[in-house]
């Protein structure tokens, strides 16, 4: 067997990704050292970007499992150390640049990054739980997604996606925890238990600007943000901090719902934003016999759909109607979502309908305001 060399180690390292940053440890400086002795035992001194990484656990195992499929290596052994202040700099600069300021990625002219900002009328229409759903499938079929819990006051994304994992920070840099291959955000991962947050509209701006200018999100392809209901402060917020960012109607059948789902869609028209469709949740419930029992009524996503593609002079799609299923409240409350739970479910099925939707739009002008008067001035 050919003698194992550093160059063997290094490149079996290489294939070690962060599990926060997503990119190989060779790449991000984090191998201080490698040592091998004659019998093929391998040393491998890591270093952590912070003393309290809560990941440190799951690196030694990455690093020991990679270094022991080599062919001719012994006993490994992982020695973990934490960066300096100078080597944290130097990594914030590698994956942020050097700019003074951090800026918002997705806001950016060359952002190829699909945002949807799932917004509804009013709540108690399970908008969360479409969202962590859409996150997941879409992560599943292999796109790098984000969600910004943008629901300040009633968060409850962290609960949906099973994760307690606080942020990581290095220097002014946030690295967003990693649940079922979606990073998430919350203001619930910088408060402790369920205390409530009780601020104004100009915290609520602030706090918004810093998940998405001081999170490092990575390449993402989409980044999904759980808006609260309504058109308040986080609404504007976003329009003003992403315009490009796309709506996402969540609304039930009921008519009552509907109508409210209209005037969340209808922001479109001020902040001169695309609505990318409406999903309609809560659509039926299928009982034992194979008949459908609509609870909420019918044709109120259809009708929001509808009376919005008049609104904005484009085709506005019904994206998708969710059946209502004890299973996915189930989900939801243990933190898989239901497309990775039971991805066979009538409303897993119906989900992923909807996610591959999204996942597959491109970017354009159809659908957007653009905000000219057509009226003729004589």
């Amino acid at each position: 067997m050919p003698q194992l060399t550093e160059s063997d180690v290094r490149g079996a390292l290489a294939k070690v990704d962060d599990p926060e940053i997503r990119k190989p440890i060779t790449e991000l400086g984090m191998v201080k050292n490698i040592a091998i002795d004659d019998a093929g035992n391998v040393h491998v001194e890591v270093y952590l970007t912070t003393a309290g990484c809560p990941l440190r656990t799951e690196i030694t195992e990455r690093v020991t499992k990679a270094v022991a499929d080599v062919p001719g290596a012994g006993a490994v052994t992982v020695e973990l150390d934490v960066m300096n202040d100078v080597q944290r700099t130097e990594l914030r600069k590698q994956l942020r640049g050097d700019s003074a300021e951090p800026v918002i990625p997705f806001a950016q002219p060359n952002s190829l990054t699909r945002v949807y900002a799932v917004a509804s009328g009013k709540g108690g229409v399970g908008k969360s739980s479409v969202t962590v759903n859409l996150a997941a499938a879409m992560a599943e079929r292999g796109l790098s997604v984000g969600v910004l819990d943008a629901d300040i006051y009633g968060h409850s994304v962290p609960r949906m996606l099973g994760t307690d994992a606080r942020p990581t920070q290095v220097e002014r840099m946030i690295m967003p925890p990693v649940a079922h291959d979606v990073k998430v955000i919350s203001i619930a991962m910088f408060t402790q238990g369920n205390t409530p947050v009780v601020w104004r509209g100009p915290m609520l701006h602030r706090a918004l600007q810093q998940f998405l200018a001081d999170v490092f999100w990575g390449d993402l392809d989409v980044l999904l943000l759980d808006l609260p209901p309504g058109t308040g402060d986080v609404a504007i917020s976003i329009a003003q901090l992403i315009p490009n960012a796309e709506i996402l109607v969540v609304t039930t059948p009921q008519a009552a719902a509907a109508e409210v789902a209209e005037r969340a869609g209808s922001i479109a028209l001020q902040t001169r934003q695309r609505i990318a469709g409406v999903v309609e949740n809560m659509s039926w419930l299928d009982l034992p016999d194979g008949s459908r029992m609509e609870l909420y009524g019918s044709g109120g996503g259809q009708t929001v759909a509808d009376s919005l593609t008049r609104a904005v002079g484009a085709p506005v799609p019904l994206l998708g109607q969710i059946p209502l299923e004890q299973a996915l409240r189930e989900a939801s409350d243990e933190g898989t979502p239901i497309v990775l739970r039971d991805p066979d479910s009538p409303a897993a099925k119906a989900l992923r309908e909807v996610a591959d939707k999204l996942a597959v739009r491109r970017r354009g002008l159809a659908g957007m305001s653009l905000g000219i008067d057509t009226t003729r001035h004589l």
